[in-house]
């Protein structure tokens, strides 16, 4: 079995409150998953993220394979960090750290996702297309969030 990771860094021109208000807000996911991958809640959600929270989603990740996602956020310790876990999904294991840390400037957003893919060789040998899709995921998140708090940071 072997553990893959992903690891981003991104600042956002805006203050630590801002950025924890939009990611703490779990219906602003969708927001910046791309359009192609069919993201809904299908859970009724609070409009703050908590520890001991479950979230059921549809998703497509690849083609018309429409596919359940239950998640959990295991840890929450505003405004510097929560943790989301798979619970039931296209994965094996998904562990996703969401770091944020004032810095000069605005703030410092750190994602750390460390997976492992189902169906042994078989995940295996898709591990490039898998790193490839989630890495196009996370490029359109940082474009999006680019965007979004670029004009947040000017008044719009």
């Amino acid at each position: 079995m072997k553990m893959y990771q992903l690891s981003r860094t991104q600042i956002l021109p805006v203050p630590l409150t801002v950025a924890w208000d939009f990611f703490s807000d779990p219906r602003n996911l969708a927001a910046i998953t791309p359009p192609d991958m069919g993201f809904v809640i299908t859970s009724p959600v609070p409009e703050r993220t908590h520890a001991g929270m479950v979230v059921t989603y549809a998703v497509s990740p690849f083609g018309g394979l429409r596919l359940p996602w239950v998640t959990e956020i295991t840890h929450c310790a505003e405004p510097s960090l929560f943790v989301d876990e798979q619970r039931f999904g296209p994965y094996r294991f998904w562990h996703h750290q969401h770091h944020f840390l004032e810095v000069s400037g605005g703030v410092e957003m750190r994602d750390i996702v460390h997976y492992i893919l189902p169906f042994g060789i078989i995940g295996r040998l898709s591990a490039p297309v898998v790193a490839k899709r989630l890495k196009a995921i996370f490029d359109y998140r940082r474009d999006t969030l680019a965007v979004r708090f670029a004009a947040l940071s000017r008044g719009a």
